[in-house]
């Protein structure tokens, strides 16, 4: 389970930068790398080709089941998903909250893509994330959890200021 201070069960904006001056290009290394989880927070599973970044790791978060992307001397695999829209940019700057930053990262091949990099002051642990682990022992409540805060997210958002 997460961690009571999950920035993922708040739908609030995370002060990403502006999404209309990202590319549609998106680097995902831990939930995101499910095609359910995309599904359930932007209602379909974008384009992707497989890519590397380096210099940065999935680390293990303590007391959390997401990872986050930290500096490290290593390389970490993932897909990086082509065409993400304005408002698909918006609802997951709005999922990862304050602890997650969206920066432009080269990527191994010589491209480059956006990820989500880890900022909170939880510090990540020394040991890399699972994706394995994950999708056996926590995918299907991650899952309900991702609904109930799309839920949430739509709502606030049809509601207006």
């Amino acid at each position: 389970m997460a961690h009571a201070t999950d920035p993922r069960t708040a739908a609030q904006p995370s002060g990403q930068m502006d999404h209309r001056r990202r590319a549609g290009k998106l680097f995902v290394y831990g939930t995101l790398l499910f095609p359910e989880v995309l599904r359930v927070l932007i209602d379909r599973v974008p384009d992707s080709i497989q890519a590397t970044v380096e210099g940065w790791r999935a680390a293990a978060i303590p007391d959390s089941v997401y990872p986050g992307l930290v500096p490290a001397q290593k390389s970490t695999s993932g897909l990086l998903l082509h065409g993400i829209t304005a408002a698909e940019w918006q609802t997951l700057d709005s999922f990862e909250g304050q602890a997650y930053e969206a920066r432009e990262l080269p990527l191994r091949d010589g491209g480059h893509g956006w990820a989500y990099v880890y900022l909170a002051n939880v510090e990540a642990s020394p040991d890399d994330w699972d994706a394995q682990w994950f999708a056996t022992r926590h995918l299907t409540s991650y899952l309900d959890r991702c609904a109930t805060w799309r839920l949430r997210y739509d709502t606030e958002n049809l509601a207006g200021p």
